[in-house]
């Protein structure tokens, strides 16, 4: 069985229960610790402290710490494609899904037709 590798993009799709990205919590999926940080921080931007710390106690039992080595590939990855203007974040949770065998599920047109990756149009 897949395992989906979630990024911010589908992180807030399921908060506004997208039906096409909530279905994906009927399946095994996982966040980096990296993911987790960014949509704490988007959240914490629009709505504030309480909905971004009721965000991170719904998600933490799904987070999986990102090991440096990954972290630099990722830097790699992002600088081999600096004309995409990649974010870091993205990155991450892409090298992480393919070093793991995951499958990195976005909206991201960015990563639309990449290798591993579940694009899931808004």
């Amino acid at each position: 069985m897949a395992i989906y590798c979630l990024d911010t993009y589908a992180l807030w799709e399921i908060h506004f229960e997208n039906p096409k990205y909530s279905v994906l919590l009927n399946h095994p999926f996982v966040i980096t610790n990296w993911t987790l940080v960014e949509f704490y921080r988007t959240m914490l931007k629009r709505y504030g402290k309480q909905t971004s710390v009721f965000w991170y106690n719904k998600l933490i039992a799904y987070i999986k710490d990102v090991d440096v080595d990954i972290l630099f590939k990722a830097v790699d990855y992002q600088h081999e494609n600096k004309s995409e203007d990649l974010s870091l974040f993205d990155c991450i949770g892409y090298i992480y899904s393919i070093e793991n065998n995951f499958i990195f599920v976005t909206g991201d047109k960015a990563f639309k037709n990449r290798k591993g990756v579940l694009f899931i149009q808004k």
